[in-house]
């Protein structure tokens, strides 16, 4: 069998104020131009496919639109689990229908392990795969809380309940591969943090238990599964260096830190005496740059990617030594009439201004009060005292409004 193994989708999710559509869209039109190419028999999505448990109408549109497609395609069987960022009710909403094109939907874990089992059968009837489908754990799933129990007890309990659940499946699994009486290839899915797995500084990558995120080591996958296709970590990479456990990444990147990421799926080749695993890249349908340095370097980075003309969404970083408090508009007039498109910019210079002014106990900004940080801005910037009456009680009025809204999105 041709198998390919993508997750992370995220689907609806955007950057800073752009929308994504139009490359998501883009990538799920690649995804079955490449299987039609290979050939492929069986698609495993290991979790996350929204941004969001209350995902938007569009963002559906995408994923539902795609499935349609992708069952009337040559691909044999689809199989989706549920990750720490979708909701599990969405997900399985449309199981039985979505079953009857052999799109196999696994959003939470039940009492019944055989809906986390998905027994995929050739043209002819015969068993030619068997996955253990794990979703995403969720705390409440594998663990009961105890008075009295510390951080550590929690984590342990946390770590026994994700070890017993996947051994449990495991378990029942091997029992149906008996049953059919053939050595019919095992696979496994799943959404977590393996040991072994690294992350990029800021990949958007969630905790996904209370606490210390939970690290399960990679030795509860059985070696009797020739392949363990996972989701959440958005960087591509094989697990303790094994082949045969990896993350596929995120298609997109989910950010600057990213931008130069290669993104890729995996294709893996499997047959009851043999497994071998190709990673196919996946094409970028926008250009991200991080511009960094001083003003002169700034600018000089801008004219070069501006003669390009090509459509780059930029984040621009100014390290200079000047206060430089007009950068923004410095640089929307450096941007006008090209395809340069400003997403973020820092001000490295005035941060630093800012928490110079503060006691040196004090590292970042995140430790300190809006209020106080707003303050330091006014003295940084040496703004008279005749116009802070009215700059202090806008900007309370924002922080004000920007809790109420946090409040009613909780």
């Amino acid at each position: 069998m041709n198998i390919l193994h993508t997750s992370d989708w995220h689907l609806g999710r955007p950057l800073y104020n752009k929308k994504r559509y139009a490359e998501q869209a883009a990538f799920l039109d690649w995804l079955l131009v490449t299987i039609q190419e290979y050939r492929i028999d069986a698609l495993l999505v290991a979790g996350d496919i929204f941004d969001s448990s209350l995902p938007s109408n569009r963002a559906q549109a995408l994923y539902y639109n795609f499935l349609g497609r992708v069952a009337a395609s040559r691909c044999r069987h689809v199989l989706v689990t549920a990750g720490n960022h979708d909701s599990p009710t969405l997900l399985e909403a449309p199981r039985d229908l979505l079953a009857a094109l052999d799109v196999h939907v696994v959003g939470s874990v039940t009492d019944d392990l055989d809906r986390e089992i998905v027994l995929l059968r050739d043209a002819a009837g015969k068993p030619e795969l068997v996955v253990c489908a794990v979703p995403f754990l969720r705390d409440q799933d594998i663990r009961r809380a105890e008075a009295g129990e510390t951080g550590g007890d929690k984590e342990e309990r946390l770590l026994a309940g994700i070890r017993a659940h996947y051994g449990a499946v495991f378990a029942r699994a091997e029992e149906l591969r008996r049953e059919t009486g053939a050595e019919t290839p095992l696979l496994a899915m799943g959404h977590l943090f393996a040991a072994g797995g690294t992350v990029s500084a800021e990949d958007g990558t969630r905790e996904l238990y209370v606490g210390n995120l939970a690290r399960v080591e990679a030795g509860i996958f059985p070696d009797s599964a020739a392949y363990v296709a996972l989701g959440h970590l958005h960087s591509p990479q094989k697990v303790g260096g094994q082949d045969r456990i990896r993350y596929s990444g995120a298609p997109l990147a989910m950010n600057f830190d990213e931008a130069n990421q290669r993104k890729s799926v995996c294709l893996v080749r499997i047959s009851p005496e043999d497994m071998a695993v190709e990673t196919l890249a996946v094409p970028s349908w926008q250009r991200l740059e991080r511009v960094s340095g001083d003003w002169s370097r700034i600018a000089a980075r801008l004219a070069e990617l501006a003669s390009v003309r090509e459509s780059v969404w930029l984040e621009v970083s100014y390290e200079g030594q000047d206060l430089m408090p007009d950068l923004r508009e410095r640089l929307e007039e450096r941007l006008a009439g090209t395809q340069l498109d400003l997403l973020r910019v820092q001000n490295r210079r005035t941060v630093q201004e800012v928490l110079a002014l503060g006691s040196s106990e004090e590292k970042n900004l995140d430790e300190l009060d809006p209020v106080e940080v707003f303050a330091r801005c006014l003295d940084a910037h040496e703004v008279p005292e005749a116009q802070r009456a009215g700059l202090i009680a806008a900007h309370q009025e924002i922080v004000q409004q920007l809790a109420e809204e946090d409040r009613q999105a909780e």
